[in-house]
């Protein structure tokens, strides 16, 4: 693998390009097509983000729902495909992996449908009992936005 320039991540949101991050996730992603930009700037705003820059192009991004106590939630990872094989991945996934506030949390959840083998080298596992998880889940809720 070529030498490549080091990723500087960053929580600070202020740095976020919300436009991209809009572009990748309502017309690239598998699990969030449509979504609107609205939805996304607010979902930004109550989470913690990572954000993932090349000088001061973003090209990764990781979101975490959490109380920053008992409980988080990793959702929209993603590296832009054009960067991906590079390890940023994982300097991402590092990044969240010892971020202070997600340190000495109970359960600490995400999904994937393909990247199973990133997550498991930070700890992640299938669920211990599945049974016992529920959800809501409406995966046509974006397609109902007039502005979508």
């Amino acid at each position: 693998m070529p030498v490549m320039d080091a990723l500087q991540i960053s929580t600070d949101q202020s740095l976020l390009d919300v436009p991209g991050i809009h572009n990748f996730l309502s017309r690239h992603s598998t699990w969030a097509k449509g979504i609107p930009l609205d939805v996304v700037a607010r979902s930004i705003e109550h989470s913690l983000c990572f954000g993932g820059y090349l000088g001061h192009a973003q090209v990764a991004f990781a979101r975490v729902i959490s109380d920053f106590a008992t409980f988080a939630n990793l959702v929209d990872v993603f590296v832009l495909p054009q960067y991906r094989g590079r390890g940023y991945s994982k300097q991402l996934m590092r990044s969240v992996h010892v971020h202070p506030q997600l340190q000495g949390l109970r359960r600490f959840t995400l999904a994937t449908a393909d990247a199973h083998g990133l997550y498991a080298q930070f700890g992640f596992k299938p669920l211990s009992a599945p049974e016992r998880y529920m959800e809501r889940y409406d995966p046509d809720v974006y397609g109902r936005y007039e502005d979508a």
